[in-house]
């Protein structure tokens, strides 16, 4: 069996990867338990400087890897660009960090010194998605090879020409050979290399049945789990925002990645006395965006990652409409080019609570409003979700704005601005969008084990 790589803007396959025998499965998992430990027992410094090296390869064919990025996923090719160096600023950040963070702490008791170490776990299983397909492996990788641990890198079937590359980024950067190793395997294999006693951490990012599958999996393999599944994130709009602000931020949070992107604005809960201005201006803005070729510069918003991505957002939309949605935007969803996995930029209001727009993930350029009249109201409008990920407040009253932020069940939130990930800040969600963190000090600590030597 092969995985195919679909171009989403010609829908022609570009490349097919085969997929590995059990004998060759467990090949690559030998080898990588060599490897990590191996890659252990180098010095700290000489890991940090492999790091660095990785960021400046990246640097260096960033122009080849985002057309890569893009012709495999449909991202718009200047935030492909953006996205190669994003990995290179993590790595770098990473690295200057772990000489702090990762070295051997003493403490003085009263019979004598302590010593606290980091160590790595071994090897680490990661399971990769397709929206961001070097940033979510960079932004686990460098923290975790710098603390010495392996990884066996299971990325999504759609997107192995991006694993291969990033793999192959670092070990022209000197790490050895191995340590980062790809396991083309399809989902039926995943709980057999979880269950792998080499394997002795997971992280994943993906959808919360993948997540739930994965730790019941580990809860009782008692292995250490880091899971980023999604999110719902509300973005409450109150009646003193400065409406210029907010519209722009809402309108690029919500079609980022062409609106494939868990931290995107999913649904916007809107004080009932700028509900009508702030719909009029999104959806005038949501009509102007350019849908085009994701490869042209000037394009905003490209094709949905695959034909099935589109299917199931166009059903959904369909619902909300079912149910007695009205579709604000002029551009009708369905007006786009006549080849590839496009969907125009749509924003749906007059919604219930029980539809997909409120309930559910909408992966793509759709977002549905919301109207409140209490500032309690707005907050329960919002934790009504089983997803935790990320959230935003617009107010120009920031005593306001941080009362209301407090009170939302999401692990960050934006006051007048969008949420977005950055090296220095710990990124993840509460509820159904996981635990752990990536990102930040936290992140570099996530996947090292403290052993304590007294």
């Amino acid at each position: 069996m092969n995985f195919n790589s679909i171009n989403p803007t010609t829908e022609k396959v570009v490349a097919s990867y085969r997929m590995l025998s059990v004998e060759d499965e467990q090949d690559i998992v030998n080898r990588a338990d060599e490897a990590q430990k191996i890659w252990a027992n180098v010095a700290l410094a000489n890991r940090i400087a492999v790091m660095r090296r990785i960021a400046d390869v990246l640097r260096r064919d960033v122009e080849d890897i985002a057309t890569l990025i893009t012709t495999e996923m449909g991202k718009p090719i200047v935030q492909a660009h953006s996205e190669v160096m994003k990995c290179a600023s993590v790595c770098e950040y990473m690295a200057d960090i772990a000489p702090a963070i990762l070295a051997r702490q003493l403490v003085e008791l009263e019979d004598g010194p302590a010593e606290i170490l980091s160590e790595p776990y071994g090897l680490v299983l990661c399971i990769m998605p397709w929206n961001f397909p070097l940033w979510q492996f960079f932004r686990f990788a460098a923290p975790a090879l710098l603390v010495g641990n392996g990884i066996l890198l299971k990325h999504a079937s759609t997107t192995w020409g991006c694993a291969l590359r990033a793999a192959a980024v670092c070990l022209e950067a000197g790490l050895p050979e191995h340590v980062v190793s790809c396991l083309m395997i399809g989902i039926p294999r995943v709980s057999f290399v979880l269950a792998d006693p080499r394997v002795r951490a997971i992280t994943l990012t993906g959808s919360v049945q993948a997540g739930s599958s994965v730790a019941s999996q580990t809860g009782t393999q008692l292995k250490k789990t880091v899971l980023e599944l999604g999110g719902n994130d509300a973005y409450i709009v109150c009646n003193d925002a400065d409406m210029n602000v907010t519209v722009e931020a809402c309108v690029a949070s919500r079609i980022i990645n062409s609106g494939q992107s868990c931290i995107a604005a999913k649904r916007f809960i809107v004080h009932q006395s700028v509900h009508d201005e702030f719909v009029a201006r999104v959806a005038e803005r949501f009509d102007s965006l350019v849908v085009a070729d994701p490869m042209d510069p000037r394009t905003e918003v490209g094709p949905l990652a695959s034909s099935k991505a589109r299917e199931v957002l166009l059903d959904q939309v369909l619902q909300c409409l079912d149910k007695g949605g009205r579709i604000a935007t002029k551009r009708l969803f369905d007006e786009v080019p006549q080849r590839g996995f496009f969907l125009c930029p749509t924003l749906m209001t007059d919604l219930y609570l029980d539809t997909p727009a409120f309930r559910d993930e909408l992966f793509g350029p759709v977002a549905g409003v919301f109207s409140y009249q209490t500032d309690d109201e707005a907050v329960e409008l919002a934790n009504n979700s089983e997803y935790g990920l990320g959230g935003a407040v617009f107010s120009q009253n920031h005593g306001r704005a941080r009362e209301i932020a407090r009170e939302m069940e999401c692990g960050m939130v934006a006051i007048n601005d969008y949420v977005r990930s950055h090296p220095r800040l710990p990124f993840g969600g509460v509820k159904s969008s996981g635990y752990g963190r990536e990102l930040g000090e936290a992140g570099l600590r996530e996947f090292a084990m403290l052993k304590v030597v007294r």
